[in-house]
């Protein structure tokens, strides 16, 4: 009997460790399949991009058969690791690969994998399906799926590190910074410029389209081509909708599955109430911007179809550019002289309406357009339960939100403000011989585009140095928030006069429009400011260091106008140094980031120390 139990006992120790043994290797083998499906998930993000740029280099740069041998040579090794990514999900990560793939993911991986065919099996000399057969073993079949696999992938691995929990001012930084050298790569290209263009120029070009500047050391209209100028506003497309917002969407059209964390993150990015209403508010915010730029094109091309001797093929081109370049606050053109040419000049002067249109729509700030959105909407549900005799129930206290009650007050008391100081002050300098239309015309555009867009029609070497003190301050003030202006922003601004105003009548709250201001806000908006001048004041005195012979009067003005993203100029960019190139390249990147976000991204939020320490009074005045 106890051998039978003794028996008993050590078969199910046997089995104990067996179970134990086959568990811990069961363990292995899923860390080893998490490790893997991680280091495949990197490699393919890396190739992605890697195909991207390859891509770009074979359609862009003229080669010599060799070159373009090794460009395929490539291409199929990124092929590889794409086929190896999607099959390996599939064998090792099946239920989670059914479960997370959508159905743009599944096409991209099926034509990936048949990209394969040509290299396993020959073309068929008689093939059953011979349209089929022509498409898959073709070579724009095989670049146009590597596209769409590279550019679906790219959007997984974006929301992938938004759910990381990623520093968002740093990915904001980050991603600034891709498009800018992507940008400079473009731009490079033989087939982009007429006569070529040196490195340092190209990346000051790239910086000033994606951070929506308008300053340039070359002449864009004698230098790029229709393909370049096609790759300029698409440049200045996707640094005026924002690159996070840009990139969030495409992420979210692909992918479609997103944490909690990152949605969250893209929510607060364009300032949308609910999680739920993410996808439809960036989507809104794409139609409105294209909406109102295909109405200021048509604007545009009405002022200029009979002025400007040019086919209208041009005439359109020349349209739709400065619709986007005006919209983005860019102020870029393509017309040589800009927007001072004579034949404009000389005009109706509509042009310059519709110009300051859409500086001013595209200076208003997104998250005050989606507000315009909600209220239009609230006061639609409104009208209709009045018109069905109902009560309207769960009305808001404020359909308009503050930050849209600020910004707007403040951008139209400015905006009167500084045409009237305009006309004031130039009506008699270079504005004289004008009729009293087209002096009130060039004040409202000339006062209007200082604060981002950098349009000039007359010009601001010839200014009243009383004039250009103020058209320095505008640059300084800029637009609003989250819009396509530069500056310290209007909402900034305001938020310190509601303050000092504050601090003057001894009010120990900071209030406007019956709402009491966060401390958070008052903070930020000193912060902001004491940054602007800190960093204007280092900036300026560098430059000058760099350019001695180089009048102070002009060097000031190019500071300013790079840092605060405006775009305008005395004349003097294409006469700088390569350091002060690069200096300016700087100040525009840290201008359209935002010095505070970049420093927060670099330090990190970090909590306040647990201890609390006695408050004590220091003396100011």
């Amino acid at each position: 009997m106890n051998s039978v139990k003794h028996f008993v006992h050590r078969i199910r120790n046997r089995l104990h460790r067996a179970r134990m043994y086959w568990e811990r290797q069961l363990r292995h083998s899923i860390n080893a399949i998490k490790t893997v499906t991680g280091v495949l998930a990197v490699a393919t993000f890396i190739s992605a991009v890697a195909c991207v740029l390859f891509l770009i280099t074979y359609a862009g740069y003229d080669h010599e058969p060799a070159r373009v041998k090794t460009i395929y040579h490539f291409l199929h090794i990124i092929q590889g690791v794409f086929a190896v990514n999607v099959v390996f999900n599939l064998v090792f990560n099946t239920r989670k690969t059914i479960h997370d793939t959508k159905a743009i993911k599944w096409v991209v991986d099926i034509a990936i994998l048949s990209t394969l065919l040509p290299l396993l099996y020959p073309q068929p000399e008689n093939p059953w399906i011979k349209w089929l057969a022509t498409l898959l073993y073709s070579n724009k079949y095989f670049l146009v799926t590597m596209l769409c696999y590279a550019v679906v992938d790219i959007s997984y691995g974006i929301i992938n590190i938004l759910g990381k929990r990623t520093n968002p001012s740093l990915m904001l930084s980050c991603s600034f910074l891709f498009f800018i050298f992507i940008g400079s790569y473009l731009l490079m290209m033989p087939k982009c410029t007429y006569e070529g263009i040196s490195y340092i120029d190209s990346l000051f070009v790239s910086t000033s389209a994606v951070c929506i500047t308008g300053l340039t050391t070359i002449d864009v209209s004698s230098t790029f081509t229709p393909l370049g100028l096609l790759i300029l506003g698409l440049l200045i497309q996707t640094g005026a909708l924002g690159v996070m917002t840009f990139t969030s969407f495409f992420a979210l059209f692909f992918s479609g599955n997103t944490s909690v964390y990152s949605q969250l993150m893209v929510k607060d990015m364009i300032y949308t109430e609910s999680v739920n209403a993410l996808l439809p508010t960036l989507l809104y915010i794409f139609m409105f911007t294209i909406v109102v730029e295909a109405i200021g094109a048509l604007g545009i091309w009405w002022s200029i179809y009979d002025v400007l001797d040019m086919p209208v093929k041009e005439q359109v081109e020349f349209s739709v550019f400065h619709a986007v370049s005006a919209f983005s606050n860019a102020g870029f053109s393509n017309l040589p002289g800009g927007m001072s040419n004579p034949a404009l000049m000389n005009s109706n002067q509509s042009i310059y309406l519709v110009i300051s249109a859409l500086v001013f729509a595209g200076s208003i700030g997104f998250p005050i357009l989606v507000n315009f959105r909600n209220a239009f909407f609230e006061h639609i549900r409104r009208a209709w339960r009045r018109l069905r005799n109902r009560s309207v129930t769960g009305r808001p206290v404020h359909i308009y939100n503050l930050n849209t009650k600020i910004a707007l007050y403040a951008t139209l008391v400015i905006f009167a403000v500084s045409i009237v100081v305009f006309f004031l002050l130039e009506r008699n300098n270079t504005l004289a011989g004008f009729s009293l239309y087209d002096k009130i015309v060039q004040s409202i555009f000339n006062s209007t585009t200082p604060r981002s867009s950098g349009f000039v029609s007359v010009n601001p070497a010839n200014f009243l140095n009383v004039t250009l003190v103020f058209v320095l301050f505008l640059m300084w003030i800029g637009g609003a928030s989250q819009s396509t202006a530069g500056g310290i922003k209007v909402n900034t601004f305001a938020a310190i006069l509601i303050n000092l105003k504050a601090i003057i009548l001894g009010h120990k709250k900071v209030t406007a429009f019956n709402r009491t201001i966060a401390t958070a806000s008052i903070r930020r908006a000193n912060a902001v400011v004491t940054l602007s001048i800190l960093s204007y004041a280092l900036l300026s005195m560098t430059i000058m260091l760099f350019e001695p012979r180089l009048p102070a009067r002009s060097l000031l003005f190019e500071v300013s106008s790079a840092l605060f993203t405006v775009g305008s100029s005395l004349g003097i960019t294409p006469m700088l140094s390569t350091a002060s190139k690069v200096l300016l390249i700087c100040a525009m990147f840290l201008g359209r980031v935002g010095i505070i976000s970049l420093l927060i991204g670099v330090t990190g939020n970090r909590h306040d120390h647990p201890v609390q320490y006695p408050t004590d009074n220091i003396i100011i005045n």
